[in-house]
């Protein structure tokens, strides 16, 4: 076989179970060699939107990531979808043609290496025939064990090239190396933290990414309960602690009140797996003054990063949240702190934006608007539980990504690294392929969802029973409400009314158009099957305020 045969061959068994891309010449054969050994090839329309469904698909559960693309304009096609990818540690594979090194005049040569170290990216290549095995086991191995994103450079010359007979005798072993046992602080470290919570009154734990990907859900929650601390998460692990009657849901900007208030009178913060940045404590303003911080992440360079701590610990969360629950079950301390009946009621009460009273948007009087809340916690009533929202950037996103309920941490697929308007519908699809089992809510605004089109024909095309619901604000709005109060023009950010239901059908899809909570009955009546198309909802929304969140955010410029 050649190389990019052998490639493919080794792809598939060290795990790329589907891979999305679009095809061209540069990567035609290790892409039908992958299918010829049994993945699943999903054809995006645009390389931004496939290697976003391929992120989507490994944040979602789906396993390893793989995008295959064209060299060229096709890597420069996904840059956008690469470095969300990046930024947020997807362990995604990014496997693209590559100019041959002597065709110095090809129109596709670009510095195809450096462009991947520029966001964050870690440059591979297949350097040769006798190489290649070894090349992609290193580039699967280093996204795998180091949750990084990788990009994979196939030259044309050497995809062309025989395998060596040797290297064809020894196949690929099917795992790309074993993953490197998890870090556990050392017990000097484990035992500070075990005083810190042993000292602490009102202990509040902000679980991040790092958290949900070392799946500490259990091990939080035994802690939390030993020592009395309430559990709130990042926005990207939102769901993490779904079903915790002392749980704050989502610190930072999507804080509710009551989360925002007890969060800020914590007297000790433990950040596991998170960064502490500005989103998450509303640029220092949820954490007390007299409170201590403590900060929890396998990487070093995170702890301290955005903010002071006083105590930091190098390990994963679950692990290091086990041993701090032993240390505390040696000394036989165990703590009721902030677990109180009046803080339990006071959720039960008030712990979900739906449980916030509101005032209708004066825009919905005429009935041609609909105040997002409204919708949202409309369409929350009307929804299955078990369901993947995806959450594309702008002024709407808090509405779908914290009145929308979800029911884990795999629950909520937030693209939001980069803060790139246009990736919520592929992060939709590629979280609905990986779970197909969830009903999965594309939840955009009606310029990303303008920008990303083209991919509801591949929706269309799979067969998905996607709801796709745009917030129409016939604007850019968060450029909007945030250029509007010094009496700058707005011509450039805003558009005349498109008719996106039209749109939508136009693709294939069911669609209505929603201006009052009635015009809803249409989704109630596609939920109850068959589902076997998307549905867009067109959702003409109230345009008269920043969302909540925006305002927040925008103490920060």
């Amino acid at each position: 076989m050649n190389v990019a045969q052998a490639v493919g061959q080794a792809l598939a068994r060290f795990g790329a179970g589907t891979v999305f891309g679009v095809v061209g010449s540069g990567n035609f054969h290790v892409t039908n060699a992958l299918a010829a050994n049994g993945a699943r090839f999903v054809a995006a329309r645009h390389e931004a939107g496939a290697a976003t469904m391929a992120d989507a698909y490994a944040r979602a559960g789906g396993g390893l990531g793989v995008v295959t693309v064209h060299q060229g304009p096709g890597l420069t096609n996904a840059l956008t979808g690469i470095a969300e990818a990046a930024k947020s540690r997807t362990p995604l594979l990014v496997v693209s043609g590559e100019v041959a090194a002597g065709a110095v005049r090809s129109n596709f040569r670009i510095d195809q290496a450096a462009i991947a170290a520029a966001v964050g990216a870690v440059p591979e290549r297949v350097h040769s025939p006798q190489t290649a095995l070894a090349d992609v086991a290193r580039a699967c191995r280093t996204a795998v064990t180091e949750r990084r994103t990788v990009l994979l450079g196939l030259p044309l010359d050497v995809q062309e090239a025989r395998l060596p007979e040797a290297a064809e005798r020894r196949p690929a072993r099917t795992r790309p190396g074993r993953v490197p046992a998890l870090p556990v602080p050392p017990p000097a470290a484990v035992a500070s933290l075990a005083d810190a919570l042993q000292a602490a009154e009102r202990p509040v734990f902000i679980a991040g990414r790092g958290a949900r990907l070392s799946g500490a859900r259990d091990a939080l929650g035994e802690l939390a309960g030993r020592c009395g601390a309430l559990p709130a998460t990042t926005a990207v692990a939102r769901g993490l602690f779904a079903g915790d009657p002392f749980g704050l849901d989502v610190s930072g900007g999507f804080a509710t009140p009551a989360a925002a208030e007890l969060i800020r009178g914590a007297d000790l913060v433990v950040g596991w797996g998170c960064s502490l940045n500005m989103w998450t404590t509303r640029h220092g303003a949820l954490i007390g003054r007299g409170a201590k911080v403590v900060q929890v992440d396998v990487d070093a360079r995170a702890l301290g990063a955005h903010r002071p701590v006083d105590l930091c610990l190098i390990g994963d969360a679950a692990e290091t949240a086990r041993a701090a629950a032993a240390e505390l079950a040696a000394r036989g301390h165990h703590s009721t702190g902030y677990r109180t009946p009046e803080v339990a009621e006071r959720l039960a009460r008030e712990g979900r934006w739906q449980d916030v009273p509101y005032e209708e948007d004066p825009e919905t009087k005429d009935g041609d608007r609909i105040d997002p809340r409204t919708l949202t916690i409309a369409l929350d009533g009307m929804l299955p539980s078990e369901r993947t929202v995806a959450v594309d950037s702008g002024n709407f996103m808090g509405y779908p990504a914290m009145f929308l309920d979800v029911p884990d941490g795999d629950g909520l697929v937030f693209t939001q690294a980069f803060q790139s308007v246009g990736l919520g519908l592929a992060s939709a699809i590629g979280a609905a392929v990986a779970r197909p089992d969830r009903l999965t809510v594309a939840a955009l605004g009606d310029g990303g969802a303008l920008m990303s089109v083209a991919e509801l024909e591949t929706a269309v095309r799979l067969g998905l029973g996607l709801l796709v619901v745009v917030y129409d604000d016939e604007a850019y709005g968060a450029e909007v409400h945030h250029f509007a109060p010094g009496g700058h023009p707005l011509d450039t950010v805003t558009f005349p009314p498109a008719d996106l239901a039209a749109i939508g059908r136009g693709f294939g899809c069911a669609a209505v158009t929603v201006r009052t909570p009635a015009d809803l009955d249409a989704v109630k009546g596609w939920l109850a099957g068959p589902r076997d198309r998307p549905m867009v909802v067109d959702a003409k929304v109230a345009r008269g305020r920043p969302s909540w969140w925006l305002e927040e955010a925008f103490r920060g410029h």
